[in-house]
Order: C-alpha cells, then structure tokens, then sequence
C-alpha cells in the first residue's frame, strides 16, 4: 500500500476556491483504478492548512494516478498556495488493526471502544 501526502497552505483569499474545487474532484480521485481512499482535511491550529490524504493499492496505481488528469487538477492548484506543497509517498509494508493495542491497553481500549470481532 502507498500512502500520498499532499500538504498545503492556502492563501486566506483563495480557500473558497481550494475547497471547491477539492470538492469537485476528490470523488473523481476515490473511483480511480486502484485507489483505496482518499480524504481531504484541516488543521486544527492552522485554519489555512489543509491535507489530501490518498490511499494507493500499489506503485502502478499511484504513478498512473500521477499521469492523470485529475492529478493535472491538483498541481493547478498551486495558484492558491501561499508557498508550495509539500508531496510526500510512504510506502507500508505492514499494518495492524485493534489487536496491537489490546495486547498492550487491554482493559483500558475494550471497556472505552468497540472492539470489532477477531
């Protein structure tokens, strides 16, 4: 799995425009040929600071992901940038799901979550 991050710090004039067209094209990007997610997000202590967040199934999806014309969308968006965008790919090679943390806070996860069925 690839994980995209895609930082951005939008002129205060220009955050209308950002989510917009955000908006128009994120569920464009989900129905893309091996996308697993992908989500749009704020930050909490920085009100023009934002995140696309892309869930890719492999290299392949995501470098046909970044020859596509929606990817062309997203680079068009640097007009509304107050600095350039930090990209960054993580590749995970493994992952976990509730199990690792009950093994460590058992009593306190189970009784404050809902643990799904192993």
């Amino acid at each position: 799995m690839i994980l995209l991050f895609i930082k951005m710090n939008v002129l205060p004039e220009k955050r209308k425009e950002l989510l917009q067209t955000l908006e128009a094209i994120l569920e464009r990007i989900r129905k893309e040929t091996g996308c697993v997610n992908a989500d749009f997000y704020q930050d909490m202590t920085n009100h023009r600071g934002f995140i696309l967040i892309e869930e890719w199934r492999n290299q392949e999806d995501l470098e046909n992901h970044i020859r596509s014309d929606i990817f062309s969308v997203l680079l068009g968006v640097k007009g509304l940038l107050d600095q350039t965008a930090v990209i960054e790919s993580h590749t995970v090679s493994r992952s976990s799901g509730m199990e690792a943390f009950l093994k460590t806070r058992p009593l306190l996860i189970s009784a404050d979550w809902k643990v799904p069925p192993p």
